[in-house]
């Protein structure tokens, strides 16, 4: 209990900087039951008081402090102890709050919500908060009325109703150390540790050269959307993969070239709407034997003929793939059998599973699905792979393209292992937009500027 409340509180504290930071005379509610979850939750608030010694809190029991039980009873002593004078037990909550901390009940929840609880909640909602979190599950959570959080903090193990419940805001995952790094591989649902980035925060080889870290083909780009092309070049440069090889429309070549030196630009011919005409199958194939993986999608555009390059494209590869944006069509993410990943959000999910489900695309399109969305799934056939990094600050036009830049840099260092390049990059795009948006908050940013992220992530790990 006092390592996951300990945990919650440092993980309010890093999310509230995405609000500005929990102030030093910061005030606290915490709707607090009878268990464990409002053992955590007190164990949480004392943390955060102990921290900022002008902060308080309020303790709202929906069941009264009498009927705590033995552990949930101890962390209500340690907090009125440990920061007596700033602590009270109230029967109505105040005006205001900076932090709501919801632990009336958690996985042991069975409808229907008991009266208690349910004007703990309702209470609570009449206040003005800035951050709203809740300890391992909200409240009530699938039923109106549930506690609605802006984060849930999922201590030690991940309860399966967290996935996609509607009033859960963000999860976290806050391990505690309970199951040992890859245990338990079978069919289930997991959630990707900031650990698999552990070995890119390292030395490299001393005798390590640019051929040795692999060499990234890039098919991208338009009239229409050159931006796109630009932005998974940039992404891919700050992977770490030793050579970036893009080709776009020749057009585009001169100012790309200018704007990015570190990548070869590969001039293609162009149809008479400015997409990549098929006639520059050759030149891709030919160079091919060069490449250790190949990105190919973002901003193409939707021209019949660049559709037919990017199906050749599929269909012909001898490298593995990372297909992205208007080359997710159902035919074109089937072609061929070389491995690949590919990185749907939910519309285009829906339109290249073709009623299939998440564990079964992945042996229909030969590889690696990366579903993105609040929680960002990445399954190669067996277990789901959860992120639970990111945000709303990845809700921007173009996020998607430095993702698919970044993931097609890991693959080409490890091309054997896309489910692990996926898993790499998932994480690595959503902590560094984390970081982005504890720096600079979620609104008053540009999708570029995740990229000075990527570092400060690694360093993180």
């Amino acid at each position: 209990m006092v390592a996951a409340g300990r945990s919650v509180a440092h993980a309010v504290l890093q999310d509230f900087g995405e609000v500005g930071g929990f102030p030093p005379g910061g005030r606290i509610l915490v709707l607090a039951g009878k268990g464990n979850n409002t053992g955590d939750a007190l164990v949480a608030a004392r943390e955060i008081l102990e921290g900022h010694p002008q902060a308080e809190a309020d303790v709202l029991f929906a069941f009264g402090p009498r009927r705590l039980k033995p552990l949930a009873a101890r962390a209500w002593r340690g907090l009125s102890e440990a920061a007596r004078g700033r602590v009270r037990s109230v029967t109505a909550a105040g005006e205001s709050y900076d932090l709501c901390l919801c632990g009336i009940i958690g996985f042991r929840y069975r409808p229907p919500l008991p009266p208690e609880a349910s004007a703990a909640i309702q209470a609570s909602e009449r206040c003005a908060v800035r951050l709203r979190a809740a300890v391992d599950l909200p409240t009530g959570w699938g039923e109106a009325g549930a506690f609605r959080a802006d984060f849930t903090y999922a201590t030690g193990s991940v309860k399966t109703p967290l996935i996609g419940c509607a009033n859960a805001g963000r999860p976290r995952y806050l391990d505690l150390g309970f199951f040992a790094e890859g245990a338990g591989e079978g069919s289930g649902n997991r959630v990707i540790l900031s650990s698999i980035l552990r070995p890119l925060s390292g030395l490299r080889s001393a005798s390590s050269d640019k051929r040795s870290q692999g060499h990234l083909f890039i098919v991208a780009g338009s009239g229409s959307y050159p931006g796109a092309a630009m932005m998974a070049t940039l992404s891919a440069l700050k992977s770490g993969v030793g050579l970036v090889t893009a080709f776009v429309p020749r057009s585009l070549v001169p100012e790309f070239a200018a704007r990015a030196p570190e990548a070869i630009w590969m001039g293609m011919p162009e149809t008479p709407g400015g997409g990549l005409a098929r006639s520059g199958l050759d030149q891709v194939m030919g160079a091919i034997k060069r490449a250790s993986a190949l990105v190919m999608g973002p901003g193409l555009g939707r021209d019949p003929e660049t559709q037919a390059l990017a199906m050749d494209i599929a269909g012909a590869s001898s490298v593995p793939l990372v297909i992205d944006a208007d080359a997710l069509q159902p035919g074109i993410v089937r072609a061929g059998t070389i491995p690949r990943i590919v990185t749907p959000h939910a519309g285009e999910f829906a339109r290249i599973a073709q009623g299939a489900g998440l564990r079964e695309l992945p042996s229909a399109i030969h590889g690696v699905v990366v579903r993105k969305g609040p929680v960002t799934a990445v399954c190669g056939g067996g277990p789901v792979y959860h992120s639970f990094f990111g945000g709303p600050v990845l809700s921007r036009g173009g996020s998607g393209d430095l993702l698919a830049g970044l993931v097609g840099g890991l693959l080409a260092q490890t091309p054997s292992d896309p489910l692990l390049a996926a898993c790499r990059g998932a994480v690595w795009h959503g902590m560094a937009a984390d970081q982005l948006a504890r720096a600079d908050g979620q609104t008053a940013v540009r999708t570029l500027q995740l990229l000075d992220f990527l570092g400060p992530a690694l360093r993180e790990v």
